[in-house]
């Protein structure tokens, strides 16, 4: 998808006023494999167009006019915005601190960050190699907290196929910093055998931001297919999801993460798997694979590169509809 489609015609401009506007936002994730906007402002304008009630995007720039110029626009709107960063290396805390301060001047409401870019059971072949990347990651979150904490600005972790439920309530619990807390995905921890409504009761307390989205499940001969579906079409009971975190955390936004893909590949009938959950026990593994029912996940690699953009862009339009006319939102 090229750069113009995130602009917002004037026939698109015309059709504003008829656009119903849904307090849900959309991370620009919801558009990680195809159509990978490259600016703020421009991903602002298209959600707008959408009927969405923010984004969640990194910064493009953190010189002051665009800074400025984004707040503005988002407050013309009635938008919010929410900053997607990295945690800060043992030696780019000064990159991070600017980051954070750029970000506050655009009114950003959290930044979200995660630990592992990957996927813990496919980054790590040993519990060693797991416990060592909980360390750095305890140092970097230290750093992380210590420079929040300075601006005044939430810091949202998110549970990104890394932390189990427990273990996330638990690095809450051990930092206690009132601007630390969780980007809550109501997803992604399938991939580690949580209880998804569990996931959601046990983390709503610290969720300071969050990734909405809806899954279904599959069997494949090594564990299960994982895939997410535009909100309403998949297995979560999202009415319940929702409400949940509006009693828990009433002034979080409820932010749409829709990512068309093929479905994942969780092994979790491997040994290779279970490497970094000593923990983990069969119940786990039984409860999980409970829920995988034979049945066709999406597929999108087989389609044209101007169906597979289509797609991306129907999957998230039919989340906001859905969220407004049926979740409230």
């Amino acid at each position: 998808m090229n750069r113009r489609t995130f602009l917002v015609t004037a026939a698109a401009a015309a059709a504003l006023a008829d656009t119903p506007r849904s307090t849900m936002g959309i991370a620009v994730t919801s558009y990680l494999s195809f159509g990978r906007p490259k600016d703020t402002l421009d991903f602002l304008e298209h959600a707008n167009a959408l009927g969405a009630g923010g984004i969640q995007m990194p910064l493009t720039s953190r010189e002051p006019a665009y800074v400025r110029k984004l707040r503005s626009r988002a407050a013309e709107l009635g938008m919010y915005y929410e900053t997607i960063a990295a945690l800060p290396t043992k030696d780019g805390e000064p990159a991070f601190e600017s980051t954070v301060a750029a970000a506050k001047e655009a009114g950003t409401l959290a930044i979200r960050v995660n630990c592992l870019p990957g996927r813990r059971y496919e980054n790590f072949t040993s519990l060693a190699d797991w416990d060592k990347a909980v360390s750095q990651s305890h140092e970097r979150i230290d750093a992380a907290v210590r420079i929040v904490e300075k601006h005044q600005l939430p810091l949202a972790i998110e549970n990104h196929k890394d932390w189990t439920a427990e273990e996330m309530a638990a690095l809450m619990k051990s930092k206690a910093s009132r601007w630390l807390g969780v980007c809550l995905d109501t997803g992604n921890n399938i991939a580690l055998l949580d209880d998804p409504m569990t996931v959601v009761e046990t983390l709503a307390p610290y969720a300071l931001s969050t990734h909405i989205k809806d899954m279904a499940v599959a069997p494949y001969p090594d564990g299960f297919l994982l895939s997410e579906m535009p909100l309403g079409e998949g297995m979560l009971d999202m009415r319940r999801i929702v409400d949940t975190i509006r009693r828990a955390r009433p002034e979080t936004r409820l932010t749409l993460e829709m990512i068309t893909r093929d479905p994942l590949k969780v092994p979790c009938l491997t040994d290779a798997y279970w490497a970094t959950f000593p923990e983990r026990n069969g119940l786990y593994l039984a409860r999980t694979l409970h829920m995988v029912r034979e049945r066709p996940l999406p597929m999108v690699s087989g389609l044209t590169r101007d169906a597979q953009l289509q797609l991306e862009e129907d999957n998230v339009k039919k989340s906001l509809t859905y969220a407004r006319e049926r979740l409230g939102l």
